[in-house]
C-alpha cells in the first residue's frame, strides 16, 4: 500500500512523532493508522500519544443539574465553525437541550429531537438554527445522571469540556473540586475494575511489546509488564489520579480524608474522537492548475 504525505501528516498530528518515524510505522503496518500508532508507542513510549485527546471539532458541552442536585444532564452541540459556536442562538438551544435531558429523560438522541421545545420540536429549532446562520449543527451525544449523593459540575475552556461528578458525603467545595479535576485529568473510569478490558489488553501488549526489546529475562519483563499497566491503570482512573490541587494525595485518599466516594461521573470533550476536515488550499489550487494543463495538453490545435 501506497504512504501517502497525508497519511504521515495524520499520524504526526496524532502522535507528535518525528515525520519519519511516522512514515517507518506506517510502511510497517502496512498502512493501519492504529497499528502504526502502536508500533510507534513501542518504539517513543508516551511520547507518541501525548496529541491523541486533541479537540478536533466545533461546539460546546452544555450542563444542567436540577435544583435539588438529583439529577444532571450534559449535552455536545456540534456546528462547523468555532464561529458559530459563540453564537447566542446557538449557545441558547445547547442550553435547552441540557435541560430537556433532566426534565425528559429522553432514551437517545432521536429522542430528544421529538421532544417539544416552546411552539414546536427540538428537531425543528435545529433546522431553523441551520436556516438562520447557514451552517450545519447537530446534537452528537448526551448523558444523564441520578446522583445517589449530590451533583457538581465544571465547565471549562469556553465550554469545549463539560464535566457532572456524583460526589457522596463532603461538602460543595469537594463536589467542584473534583468537577474541576476530571475536567484537567481526563479520567476514563472511576476506578480500575471500571476501565474497558480491550484497553486494558492494549496497553498490555504494547508493553509486552516494549519489555521484549529490552532483552531482559522472562521473569524481570514480566514484572516490567505488570508495572506498566498498574502504572496506566492509576493514570487513566479517577480513585488512582493524584489530586490536582494537592499531588501527594490521591484522588481515593482524599475521598477517604473527607469521608466521602464518587458514585459516578460524565466527562465531554467536545470534538472528542471526530475528525476535523481540513482543507489544503494550496494542494487543491495546484491540483486544479495542474488539470487545467492537461486538458490544454489534450485539446486539438486550432491549425
Amino acid at each position: 500500500m501506497e504512504i501517502t504525505a497525508g497519511m504521515v501528516r495524520d499520524l504526526r498530528e496524532k502522535t507528535d512523532a518525528p515525520m519519519m518515524e511516522c512514515k517507518k510505522a506506517l510502511t510497517e503496518a502496512a498502512g493501519d493508522m492504529a497499528k502504526a500508532e502502536e508500533l510507534l508507542r513501542v518504539k517513543l513510549g508516551n511520547k507518541a500519544s501525548k496529541a491523541a485527546s486533541r479537540v478536533t471539532a466545533e461546539g460546546v458541552v452544555a450542563v444542567c443539574i436540577a435544583e435539588d442536585g438529583k439529577s444532571g444532564g450534559l449535552v455536545e452541540l456540534n456546528c462547523e465553525t468555532d464561529f458559530v459556536a459563540k453564537n447566542a442562538d446557538f449557545l441558547a438551544l445547547a442550553g435547552a437541550l441540557a435541560r430537556l435531558v433532566v426534565v425528559s429523560a429522553p432514551a437517545d438522541v432521536e429522542a430528544l429531537s421529538r421532544q417539544a421545545l416552546g411552539a414546536a420540536t427540538v428537531e425543528d429549532a435545529r433546522r431553523e438554527l441551520v436556516g438562520r446562520i447557514g451552517e450545519n449543527v447537530s446534537i452528537r451525544r448526551f448523558a444523564r445522571l441520578a446522583a445517589k449523593g449530590r451533583l457538581s459540575s465544571y465547565v471549562h475552556g469556553g465550554a469545549k469540556i463539560g464535566v457532572i461528578v456524583d460526589c457522596i458525603g463532603g461538602d460543595e467545595t469537594l463536589g467542584r473540586d473534583l468537577a474541576m479535576h476530571i475536567a484537567a485529568s481526563k479520567p476514563v473510569a472511576l476506578a480500575a475494575a471500571d476501565v474497558a478490558p480491550a484497553l486494558v489488553q492494549k496497553e498490555r501488549d504494547i508493553a509486552a511489546a516494549k519489555a521484549a526489546e529490552s532483552g531482559k529475562p522472562e521473569n524481570i519483563t514480566g514484572k516490567m509488564v505488570e508495572g506498566a499497566v498498574q502504572k496506566f491503570l492509576r493514570e487513566v482512573t479517577l480513585l488512582g489520579q493524584p489530586f490536582v490541587k494537592n499531588d501527594k494525595q490521591t484522588v481515593e485518599q482524599l475521598l477517604k480524608s473527607k469521608s466521602a466516594s464518587v458514585g459516578g461521573f460524565v466527562l465531554y470533550v467536545v470534538g472528542e474522537g471526530i475528525e476535523k476536515r481540513r482543507d489544503d488550499f494550496a494542494a487543491e489550487v495546484m491540483a486544479q492548475v495542474g488539470q487545467a494543463a492537461r486538458s490544454d495538453a489534450r485539446a486539438p490545435s486550432a491549425s
